[in-house]
């Protein structure tokens, strides 16, 4: 294995790739280590880390997959066929299986499981058989287990023989002939102590463990503050049924910590909708959509047919100053770019917790003032350019108030609409730009005639 600088070997990839040299591509990749692979592999566009992870042999490709976000995951699933996609999953660690399999619609999901070996299949039932959120479901059955009567050179022995297969070996678990858990002892322990000596000699008999129904974040935080690699979890009767491994008590504790945040803004409630809602607009049906979309396109339209009849009710100042319509778009068109822009960084902002519901009015007003500032430096600006393009002063004024006023307004709305649609409960991915759109083009048109029938009267006819 050769060790490679990551910028360099993340240039030597993207190279090879288009250059369409799978070869030299597929010989780089087999020098590199694992760790160098994922850390560039998280770089890649999503057509090239499909390209890429086919070129991994199958240890590395089930290294790679297990250590990737569930949503990376699924996306690398979407490029594979059927019969690929039954073998790999087949082949994931049993915690991580039922991990995505969570993640993954029921039709899809279910599809998968029937397609297991039956070995596997049994494994995943048992784990998806217990409650969400507990040890239970988060746990793997790939740990090595002993017996007390065992010398130390068997107890070895049967390590060597099933390291490959298990997810962990660095803790051992000493159980009877009924899979009760007896004792715990690491590898070290076990390495350094002489052939000849029975298991039950070494073994520590002061057992951390958890029940299958203790909670995940528990679990986690068990092995956080204690410093454990793992931690045997047991059934009602004390049955060794399997371990929680720290790695997934990073996780853990990093979805909790997200969830901590979320909750303390007051929106565990508002990413559990906006999840499922995302869902039934990517993979609803074409009538569930439908129902969602059209309702708010239907205000959209309305609002377009209020406009024009804004503008017909300014017909007399169309006629008598025909310049002023080389302005409408402009007012709308930055009316409707604010708007967009401040929707955009409400909804960011919540979802990563930058913005806090409970604090709304805070953000809201720093918005508006956003707004305010965004519009006078635009107004003076558009309303010079159009005095001296029109020769008409008065009109430059209109425009550059219009626009003051509108690219406020529709800061104010950016946040303002999201944010009430969010407390109705009424999607607000489909609705706030409709919204936004429909009051801000129609306001805007008022403010921008009224403007120039303000500064402009004594020109009409």
């Amino acid at each position: 294995m050769i060790l490679h600088d990551q910028t360099e070997l993340h240039e030597q990839i993207l190279s090879y790739i288009k250059d369409r040299d799978m070869e030299n591509l597929k010989a780089l990749l087999a020098d590199a280590g694992d760790m160098e692979i994922l850390h560039v592999f998280y770089d890649l566009s999503p057509e090239d880390q499909t390209l890429v992870f086919r070129l991994f042999t199958k240890s590395r490709a089930l290294f790679i997959f297990e250590e990737l976000d569930t949503a990376d995951q699924q996306n690398l699933l979407n490029s594979f066929t059927d019969d690929s996609i039954n073998e790999f999953v087949n082949g994931l660690a049993p915690d991580d299986r039922v991990k995505l399999l969570d993640e993954l619609p029921a039709t899809v999901a279910k599809k998968l499981v029937n397609a297991l070996s039956p070995e596997e299949r049994r494994i995943t039932n048992t784990l998806m058989g217990y409650k969400p959120e507990t040890a239970g479901r988060i746990m793997t059955t790939e740990f090595i287990s002993l017996r007390r009567t065992m010398t130390v050179e068997e107890a070895l022995d049967k390590v060597r023989k099933q390291a490959k297969e298990k997810e962990t070996i660095y803790t051992l678990y000493v159980t009877d002939n009924s899979r009760k858990l007896e004792g715990v002892l690491t590898l070290k322990e076990l390495l350094m102590a002489d052939k000849g000596t029975l298991v039950k000699d070494i073994m520590s008999e002061k057992i951390i463990e958890v029940s299958t129904e203790t909670d995940r974040e528990e679990v986690a935080r068990t092995l956080q503050e204690l410093d454990l690699l793992a931690i045997p979890v047991v059934d009602k009767e004390r049955l060794l049924v399997g371990i929680v491994t720290v790695d997934d008590a990073i996780d853990i504790l990093e979805e909790e910590a997200t969830e901590d945040i979320f909750d303390q803004a007051g929106l565990i409630g508002v990413t559990e909708n906006e999840s499922s809602r995302s869902e039934l607009l990517v993979d609803g049906s074409l009538w569930k959509i439908w129902r969602v979309r059209l309702p708010f396109l239907f205000i959209t339209l309305v609002a377009g047919m209020l406009a024009g009849m804004v503008i017909e009710g300014f017909e007399e100042i169309l006629e008598s100053i025909a310049v002023v319509a080389i302005f409408i778009p402009i007012i709308m068109d930055m009316g409707g770019n604010v708007g967009t822009q401040s929707s955009t960084v409400f909804a960011r902002g919540v979802v990563l917790g930058h913005i806090d519901i409970k604090n709304f009015a805070k953000h809201f007003s720093k918005e508006v003032g956003v707004g305010l500032s965004l519009g006078i430096i635009v107004g003076i600006i558009s309303g010079t350019i159009a005095s001296f393009w029109t020769g008409l002063p008065m009109l430059g004024l209109a425009v550059g108030l219009a626009l003051v006023t509108t690219m406020t307004l529709a800061a104010l709305l950016g946040f303002l609409v999201p944010f009430v649609l969010i407390k109705l409960n009424v999607d607000q991915a489909a609705g706030s730009a409709p919204i936004i759109t429909s009051i801000k083009d129609i306001a805007g048109l008022l403010i921008y005639f009224g403007s120039v029938a303000m500064f402009m009267g004594h020109m009409l006819y």
